[in-house]
């Protein structure tokens, strides 16, 4: 019997470019793929459907439509043996959706075609770093949705710098916002003043993107931290009026700050926080710090960026138990 594994990373989302949409286009988003946590999909040819492992029945729902939508044999065993953590802030919904599609395609003999399926499945509604990750990995930038935006165009990607590390704040205890409660809180948001982008998108292509292309953290992490306070204010009010979903997570991250970190900031709705750190040795001290006096309940983990795209895989002569 055939098989397809596929395995795709975590993503941090550092900010949205703009949130007004008075030039045409709306959102816009930099995203960095991650090593931290990753989703494997494991699809082998079987006798009838069934779907087995983590988050199975989210993945059950996405395979069917998926092998409906391409006209494909719904006869096979899905086996989700990592997810992603949902509500955390790390994109796990469309890494998931474009894992099993593409695993769908290539035990198909399809051509992969990501930015279909994306399309097919809804993903990038608003931000499209998670579809331009899926491809390549890295640091990319989306220019949002405008009048004809099927998936938002990638506009520019760099490769992060190999011994920068990130570190990220985990509080498993809440989720971010997402679905209907996401949408009303995106319904509810005050005004998003031109002067804002405008910043936003300075920071970004003046900062961010020429501070990892040129290995200067102190550019990066400044431009970072900067869009992470426009945004954070924003949907302050969204989020119990903070700039982070967690209070604990905001402690952490403003101790990481006054120990030296750099680009500090929440990721989507969070609850993760993040910083970046210049390599290993700082990463580890920063760590051991923040991790001997932070609140109980938190995890900070060391992680790295991840230079490239899903990984697929064809397994032959998988065995059917």
């Amino acid at each position: 019997m055939k098989g397809v594994q596929v395995t795709t990373a975590a993503r941090l989302h550092l900010g949205f470019l703009d949130l007004t949409g008075d030039l045409g286009r709306r959102f816009g988003s930099i995203g960095l793929a991650i090593d931290a946590f990753e989703t494997r999909v494991e699809l082998q040819e079987a006798t009838r459907f069934e779907a087995l492992g983590e988050d199975h029945e989210r993945a059950a729902r996405l395979a069917l439509r998926i092998a409906e939508s391409l006209g494909v044999d719904t006869r096979t065993r899905l086996i989700i043996s990592n997810a992603i953590p949902a509500h955390a802030g790390f994109g796990s919904g469309t890494q998931l959706a474009l894992a099993i599609a593409s695993a769908f395609r290539r035990l198909a003999g399809l051509p992969i075609d990501v930015r279909a399926d994306a399309r097919l499945l809804d993903r990038g509604a608003r931000s499209g770093v998670g579809t331009a990750l899926f491809e390549r990995g890295g640091l990319a930038v989306d220019a949002g949705r405008g009048p004809g935006t099927e998936i938002p165009p990638v506009v520019a990607r760099v490769n992060f710098p190999r011994d920068w590390r990130v570190l990220l704040i985990l509080d498993p205890r809440i989720e971010g916002t997402h679905g209907e409660a996401e949408r009303r809180a995106f319904a509810g948001l005050p005004h998003f003043p031109a002067e804002a982008s405008n910043e936003i998108c300075r920071q970004t292509l003046m900062q961010i993107l020429p501070g990892a292309a040129e290995h200067d953290l102190a550019a990066f992490g400044d431009g970072v931290t900067r869009v992470q306070e426009i945004v954070g204010d924003h949907f302050a009010s969204a989020q119990g009026g903070g700039r982070f979903a967690s209070v604990t997570v905001g402690r952490a991250a403003a101790r990481l700050k006054a120990l030296g970190a750099r680009g500090i900031g929440q990721s989507s709705w969070g609850p993760t926080g993040f910083a970046f750190a210049s390599g290993p040795d700082e990463a580890e001290y920063l760590a051991r710090r923040v991790k001997a006096e932070c609140e109980p309940g938190l995890e900070i983990r060391i992680c790295n960026a991840q230079e490239h795209g899903a990984e697929i895989r064809e397994e032959e002569d998988v065995s059917i138990h």
